[in-house]
């Protein structure tokens, strides 16, 4: 899911406002009529995510500014390997620079970590899902990433999907009961729950639970889930995945693999804006 312009436009107000305060007083030691050209560098691979992030920084300092893309998102990018060139104002583009990679390397690692996992799928049919643990005020701009990483979003919100957990279960009374009160919700949302042993699995299952979470598995219950399950519903494995493990737990026959890892455990990719010219305007008599 990639968020409206409107939203990303407002991400970028926020991040230009947090940064700039009152004014850019370093920029401000520079000529104002002075023009410059750079250009946007990786210094390590990775998938490519965020250019719009990153367009939007500049051309909310300043609309003159122009850029030039060599890539796009979900482009999978090689270290030294010039992404844009930009051109414009020096000091509008010392101004936006922080803010614009922080989108770009912030995004770009979360499509770089999600396609590490997808990689370590190929072949195995199971798909890598995300969760909600996204960073505040970003969560569509990370779900956009994980599907130029090649994942797929699990739930947006709070708002789109019931997903049953184990304190839903206790205000409940019990699993069954928790899943007929979502079987009777107007929204017709799909439904999922989370369970945490083969015995929960089988009380979901005879509640007509068509998607399950297990939760926390170890490999061996894995296998008697699939087994107890006879495809009757979708099962969604999460809790300890890693890289190392993620294609063992999927050749036991589930069906998703979700992991907060993706948008959580990352690294911001190595970028770089490097200013290559520059240009003193004259001014008019």
């Amino acid at each position: 899911m990639k968020p409206e312009l409107s939203d990303i436009q407002q991400q970028v107000a926020n991040a230009l406002k947090e940064d700039i305060g009152t004014g850019d007083v370093t920029a401000n030691l520079l000529a104002a009529n002075q023009t410059s050209k750079a250009n946007v560098i990786t210094r390590e691979a990775g998938v490519l995510c965020g250019t719009q992030w990153f367009d939007q920084c500049f051309l909310q300092i300043d609309k003159t500014i122009a850029i030039h893309w060599q890539v796009k998102d979900g482009d999978v990018i090689t270290p030294y390997q010039n992404l844009c060139k930009i051109e414009g104002p020096t000091r509008a583009l010392l101004t936006a620079e922080r803010a614009a990679l922080n989108f770009l390397q912030t995004l770009s690692a979360t499509a770089t970590m999600t396609k590490r996992y997808v990689d370590a799928l190929a072949n195995t049919g199971v798909k890598i899902l995300d969760t909600r643990k996204t960073i505040p005020g970003l969560r569509l701009a990370q779900k956009y990433a994980v599907t130029c990483g090649g994942g797929i979003n699990h739930r947006i919100g709070l708002y789109d999907m019931i997903l049953i957990k184990e304190n839903h279960v206790a205000s409940c009374g019990s699993i069954t009961a928790a899943i007929q009160k979502a079987q009777q919700n107007k929204q017709q949302c799909e439904i999922e729950i989370e369970v945490e042993s083969l015995d929960e699995l089988e009380q979901a299952l005879e509640a007509g639970a068509q998607r399950v979470l297990l939760d926390n598995f170890a490999r061996e219950d894995l296998v008697k889930a699939v087994a107890i399950n006879q495809q009757r519903a979708k099962l969604e494995v999460s809790g300890n995945i890693t890289l190392e493990n993620i294609n063992e737990v999927a050749q036991t026959g589930i069906d998703f693999i979700s992991s907060g890892a993706i948008t959580k455990n990352i690294q911001a990719l190595d970028l770089s804006l490097q200013i290559v010219s520059r240009t003193d305007t004259k001014r008019g008599k």
